[in-house]
Order: C-alpha cells, then structure tokens, then sequence
C-alpha cells in the first residue's frame, strides 16, 4: 500500500507529537510501504509559518530533509492532479486539502489523515 502523508500527520511525524499514534507511525517507518508527501503541504507550512501560525522547532530547510531521511518522497503538483481538483465536490474550501485530495485521487494513494470532512470524499483514507 502507498501512502499520502496530510500536512498535520507530517508535520506531528517530524515533531514526534502524541497526536501521531503508533499504528501510523509504524506504517510511516514501514520501509515495505511507500509513503509521499505533497509539495502542497510544504508550501501550507510555510504559509503558516510566515503569518505565525506556526512554530517550528527546526528550520524550515529540514522539513526536506527529515522526509528525504524517511524516505518519505515529495510529489510535486502536475497537470493530473489539476484536472482532478476540478472534477471533485467542494466538501471543503481549503485549498492545501482539495489539492491532497486530489493526489490521493490521481495517484491511488491512501490519504494519512485525521480530518473528518475528507472522509466525504472517495478516497481511500487511514487513521486509528
């Protein structure tokens, strides 16, 4: 099984957060699963980390490479996924999980997430 990382299940990976349980944690470190992370959850991060919403404990350069160490790989966005987002309902406006959403959809990948309104999507998604 392949894997989308959400950008608070990255994000609690990297800051070894409680909120992470450790069934998806095990599967995250799963060298046998292949797990990405979307380029889009990088650039939420830096948003919010430029209004101040968001505290990091290392420099946003390390984001990089704690995923690369973890073999977690950063899928950028492509012209599918664009052509998927405007195929799926607007259950959520957030732009960052449309566009998660939407690589999850086009790359047949199970989503990584806690957030209850992605569940109304038809995607394949993970949380204990």
């Amino acid at each position: 099984m392949a894997f989308l990382l959400d950008t608070h299940t990255f994000f609690w990976f990297v800051a070894g957060d409680n909120q992470l349980s450790e069934l998806i944690r095990k599967k995250i470190l799963n060298l046998n699963e292949s797990c990405f992370l979307s380029i889009a959850s990088l650039w939420e991060i830096a948003i919010k980390k430029q209004i101040g919403k968001l505290v990091l404990n290392v420099g946003f350069d390390e984001l990089f490479r704690f995923a690369e160490r973890n073999q977690i790989e950063i899928v950028s966005i492509n012209e599918t996924h664009l052509t998927t987002l405007l195929t799926i309902a607007l259950i959520t406006h957030d732009p960052f999980d449309r566009i998660i959403v939407s690589q999850a959809l086009s790359e047949d990948l199970t989503l990584i997430s806690r957030d209850k309104k992605l569940k109304n999507y038809k995607i394949k998604l993970l949380w204990d």
